[in-house]
């Protein structure tokens, strides 16, 4: 069976983070993909950990952090530590994996605030830009999470879908990802077409 990480286990090991980093300065880091879904309640676990970390200095004070506590980078985003289960996926910037989103997530509005210690600050980015970085890959699970919060978040569909629409025009794979759009959109009106019975 797959192991996968709760919230309760993810605050633990940010908080012994916290304690063992050097310096004063905080680093702040966005949840996205599952990681996101899990620390607004949506889902109880997820198969692994996945942050923006959108400013380069806190970046890089990171990478410095884990490399000297014994992580290794295995995969070119995924830091994991020999005997331990979890893989954190570190996206540098606004880019979520090969989505870029339009604006940083620690622009206005980008994300929320969720949890803080004394240089560790968690926020999680905005419904829009998660379901958006979701749909761009557009698996079946992402679907289903999108669908999960779009009906938790009750978005102003009119503003996700240009937005969505904005952010597809700087995708490689235009065509693509419009289509996953309109699959979700199609979705989405089934679900909410049986709620209403």
């Amino acid at each position: 069976m797959e192991y996968r990480i709760k919230a309760d286990e993810l605050t633990r090991t940010l908080q012994v983070w916290d304690e063992l980093m050097p310096g004063r300065r905080k680093i702040r880091l966005v949840a996205c993909g599952g990681t996101a879904l899990t620390l607004m309640g949506c889902k109880e676990s997820t198969k692994d950990v996945d942050f923006l970390v959108p400013d380069p200095e806190e970046y890089h004070r990171l990478v410095d952090f884990l490399t000297k506590a014994g992580y290794q980078q295995v995969t070119q985003y995924g830091w994991k530590r020999d005997g331990e289960t979890i893989l954190f996926d570190l996206y540098p910037g606004k880019k979520v994996y090969v989505t870029e989103l339009l604006t940083s997530p620690l622009a206005r509005g980008g994300s929320q605030k969720w949890k803080a210690w004394n240089k560790i600050e968690v926020l999680v980015l905005n419904p829009t830009d998660l379901i958006i970085s979701k749909m761009f890959r557009g698996t079946e699970v992402d679907i289903q999470d999108c669908l999960l919060l779009l009906s938790k978040e009750k978005l102003d569909l009119e503003k996700f879908k240009r937005r969505y629409r904005e952010t597809a025009q700087y995708e490689i794979g235009e065509a693509k990802v419009l289509r996953n759009l309109e699959i979700l959109l199609k979705r989405w009106q089934e679900v909410d077409s049986e709620k209403r019975k």
